[in-house]
This record gives structure tokens, sequence and C-alpha cells, in this order.
């Protein structure tokens, strides 16, 4: 797993981080790309350090292994992740007509 990142004085791992490194290490995946889950607005975890800020300490929480699509992704800040669907999807009521008019949408 990286030790840096752009402009970072340091990467912290909390303790569960800590336990999926290992994790991951164990099952040889540590050579997977990193695809990194943090605020849209800057490159550190703080929504505050706008841009490309200098010397910032960005902590990451967990990381996931997506070893389907071949990455890892560590999870920074308290950022919000795509929210999953819900039991039954809004497409599941949408039809269209034999003359081609569409319902559901609303």
């Amino acid at each position: 797993m990286q030790k840096k990142i752009y402009g970072a004085e340091h990467v912290d791992y909390n303790s569960a981080a800590k336990r999926q490194l290992k994790q991951i290490k164990e099952l040889g995946l540590e050579q997977l790309p990193i695809c990194i889950a943090k605020t849209q607005k800057s490159l550190s975890d703080n929504p505050k350090l706008l841009g490309r800020p200098k010397d910032f300490i960005i902590t990451v929480r967990e990381i996931e292994i997506a070893s389907g699509a071949g990455f890892l992704i560590p999870i920074t800040g308290d950022i919000m992740r795509m929210p999953g669907l819900p039991a039954t999807p809004a497409s599941e009521g949408i039809d269209i007509s034999d003359d081609g008019e569409i319902s559901g949408l609303f």
C-alpha cells in the first residue's frame, strides 16, 4: 500500500485500515492499483483544504478490496460514498406501452 500521496506530509491509518492492510498483504494483493476515495474538492481528506494543498496529514479509515475490478480503495475522511439501491429500484415501475407511451417515471 502506498505510503505517500501528492503533497501530503504523512499518511495515517486507523486500526481498521491497519488490519485490512495486513489482510491485503496475506492475500497477496498489495501490488494492486489504488483508487482513493476522498473529498472531491482536494487531494486531502479535508474539504477545507481546497485543490492541491501541501504538508497535510491524510487518514485512511478503511480499505475496500475491489478484486473483480482489480484495485484497492482506501477510504479517507468523512466522505459519503455512492449509496446503494433500495430493495425495489424505481426502474421496476417504469413501463412502455405498445403505443410507445412511457409510464412510471414520476
